[in-house]
């Protein structure tokens, strides 16, 4: 999809889902406080960076040292259930708008990973991230590393209109069934600084 397409349907949403855009906003509120969003450095087109946009799912509860809990800690029922409906995913509707995301793209990684991309890995950044991607319709959060990053690679080689209406009706079905959702991701995956480091 164009990035008029991506805009327009982006607007369009945002438009008819504000009722649940609001909604979920005051539970947030109410059960995690502030701030709502979960806002975070992540990788762009080309490798520049941005602010990725997400509800809040955890909260802020520290130890003795007022160091922050570990994820599974920290992830209330009301984060698991945000997380499994993929409704911490809507407020990315402002990064589409932004145009620092479409929907169909390479997932978003965190600014730390980018020394660890092989030659072949960095070709990610030859498009938009999105909302979704290959990657997220093959195994989500259950895949490796390499497995992950291979698929992006595969998206980027094979992008078209044809392949982006196919992730999304694929997506679309996986977040009605509850597929492949991991409740605390952070815990089953392997950081992948640490895995490039071992592994050199």
């Amino acid at each position: 999809m164009n990035n008029f397409l991506n805009l327009f349907i982006a607007v369009l949403l945002t438009l008819i889902l504000w009722p649940v855009l609001l909604i979920t906003s005051l539970i947030v509120l109410l059960k995690l406080g502030f701030p709502i969003f979960f806002i975070q450095e992540r990788v762009g087109l080309n490798g520049k960076t941005f602010r990725l946009y997400k509800f809040r799912t955890m909260t802020n509860k520290t130890d003795q040292e007022d160091a922050l809990l570990p994820d599974g800690a920290r992830l209330t029922k009301v984060g698991l259930f945000l997380r499994k409906a993929s409704l911490d995913e809507l407020p990315q509707l402002i990064n589409i708008i932004k145009g620092d995301m479409n929907f169909v793209g390479p997932r978003p990684l965190l600014v730390r990973y980018l020394p660890f991309y092989t030659a072949e890995e960095n070709k990610r950044h030859l498009v938009k991230p999105g909302i979704t991607g290959l990657a997220q319709i093959s195994g989500r959060n259950h895949l490796d590393w390499n497995t992950r990053l291979r698929l992006d690679v595969e998206y980027v080689q094979n992008k078209s209109i044809s392949l982006d209406v196919k992730i999304v009706c694929k997506t679309v079905l996986k977040v009605l069934k509850g597929d492949d959702v991991v409740d605390n991701p952070s815990e089953l995956l392997m950081d992948l600084d640490i895995d490039r480091k071992t592994t050199k």
